[in-house]
């Protein structure tokens, strides 16, 4: 069969450990990495970048690499923006809009938080002359700025208690099966040269506590999230059949986007109905399945999203897959947590070695996956050796919110899922917790929880599914207290 002259297809990837330099640097050598000729490019992605604010990113880029595409952007923030430019990029190869498109991203988080240490800061070049405000897309709820539900630990974590409940494990059995889920990634990641932790790790040295390994947000201990502070770099470049063939790129090293989705669930966390799953995640996997001609079956590797252990076991779940499945450890990198999580560029690197692997499995399928703001954005890809038709379905749209959120609540309340912080000392400081308020037409409140033994109540049963109060904690916060 002949291969339409348009099917998008990677023709080049290339990827970054370690830049001595500033970002615009690790950017343009992982470009050049990638073997293709920059003076091809018609089309430049640059992927948001915490570390610097440059003046123009793409327009830099293309300067330091010697490319002048007609097309530039900068994107937003988020864990799936990589699989979301990879898609528009090959909508507009399909449409004949571009020809070869690259996606390029990385961070030097790592080496800013050293310079910080050391009372220095980054002295980098074209820095925009007034900082750009950082690019959320949604604003915060009031109710999540009264109850501080703003950093992800806190969040993920929230959703994993909540799956901890619907599987009916007990606390500590949860906790370890989460050392379970994750340790295996941490032998990919050793095998991995361009991860940022290659030791290998047991999952009785992931999930207990300690004072090298302290709990953030239970039952998360440190080694069990993503890393962000690190120095990592990737680009991608995607192309026609036809370009492919006017470069000369082999057959052999060409990999087929074959399928794609992008979907995302309410905005915000205690607006999801139930917290223990996401329907878009699940949505989100069968239609960029669907569109590759594929089932879960056909495809042989997979790169879960694993920034907490509740986005891969939220995705096995959406897949109907066990934890010891053949695909297991879901992972071509390591994942987050120990390859390196760079803002929200861990997608790029994700897919560069995921068409590594399929380059030496040739005829097999692979799939990558994005998550992004709180478990609410969801993306995927689907990718082969074997070229075949590329159509994606339309974004799903936006769900409206299934829960309305009351900002102040005093009275019966009905635990729905929880978290409690802990301190850099190791000792528990507060509680974050998501309530139903029966008889209020399923509306839900955040409540924070302070006495020291309820915390320690919290950590050592099962209290999703309880009767408590919420009472005045001063301001607009709920106080989360006993019956």
């Amino acid at each position: 069969m002949t291969t339409d002259p348009r099917t998008p297809c990677l023709i080049g990837w290339s990827q970054l450990t370690r830049c001595d330099g500033e970002p615009l640097d690790a950017w343009a050598a992982a470009l050049l990495g990638t073997g293709v000729d920059p003076k091809a490019i018609d089309s430049l992605d640059v992927v948001y970048c915490q570390s610097w604010q440059y003046d123009d990113p793409p327009g830099r880029l293309a300067a330091a690499v010697g490319a002048d595409p007609a097309r530039r952007h900068y994107s937003g923030i988020g864990g799936t923006t990589p699989h979301v430019l990879l898609r528009d990029a090959a909508a507009r190869i399909a449409a004949g809009a571009s020809d070869v498109c690259a996606v390029v991203g990385g961070e030097a988080l790592d080496t800013v938080r050293r310079l910080q240490k050391a009372g220095e800061r980054p002295a980098w070049s074209h820095r925009e002359a007034e900082r750009s405000p950082f690019p959320f897309e949604a604003p915060f709820h009031p109710a999540e700025v009264a109850h501080e539900v703003f950093q992800a630990y806190t969040t993920f974590a929230v959703r994993d208690v909540a799956h901890r409940a619907r599987a009916g494990l007990g606390v500590e059995a949860h906790r370890r099966s989460l050392g379970e889920l994750l340790a295996p990634m941490t032998a990919v990641a050793a095998a991995n040269p361009h991860a940022w932790f290659r030791d290998v790790a047991t999952a009785d040295e992931l999930w207990p506590a300690s004072p090298a390994n302290r709990m953030v947000a239970f039952p998360y201990t440190k080694r069990l999230m993503s890393v962000m502070d690190v120095d990592l770099s990737a680009a991608l470049v995607l192309a026609s059949q036809a370009a492919a063939d006017r470069l000369g790129v082999p057959a052999d090293r060409r990999v087929y986007l074959r399928g794609s989705a992008y979907g995302t669930d309410p905005v915000y966390v205690a607006e999801h109905d139930e917290q223990w799953r996401s329907p878009a995640m699940a949505a989100v996997f069968a239609e960029a399945l669907g569109s590759a001609g594929m089932g879960v079956d056909d495809v042989a590797h997979l790169d879960l999203y694993s920034c907490f252990p509740s986005s891969v076991s939220f995705a096995l779940d959406a897949l109907g897959l066990a934890p010891d499945d053949r695909r297991a450890p879901f992972t071509v990198t390591g994942g987050l947590p120990y390859a390196g999580g760079a803002g929200s560029c861990y997608c790029l690197p994700q897919v560069a070695a995921l068409a590594d692997v399929l380059v030496a499995d040739p005829g097999s399928a692979g799939m990558a996956t994005g998550v992004g703001m709180h478990m609410t954005k969801h993306a995927a890809t689907v990718w082969s050796t074997t070229p075949g038709p590329y159509t994606a379905p339309p974004d799903q749209p936006p769900p409206a919110a299934l829960r309305p959120i009351v900002e102040q609540h005093r009275g019966p309340a009905v635990v729905v899922a929880y978290t409690v912080h802990h301190g850099r000392d190791g000792e528990p400081t507060d509680a974050v917790a998501v309530c139903d308020l029966p008889g209020a037409g399923g509306a839900r409140a955040y409540a924070k929880g302070r006495d020291p033994d309820l915390l320690g109540a919290l950590e050592a049963d099962e209290w999703v599914g309880r009767d408590v109060v919420l009472a005045d904690g001063g301001g607009a916060v709920n106080e989360l207290r006993l019956p």
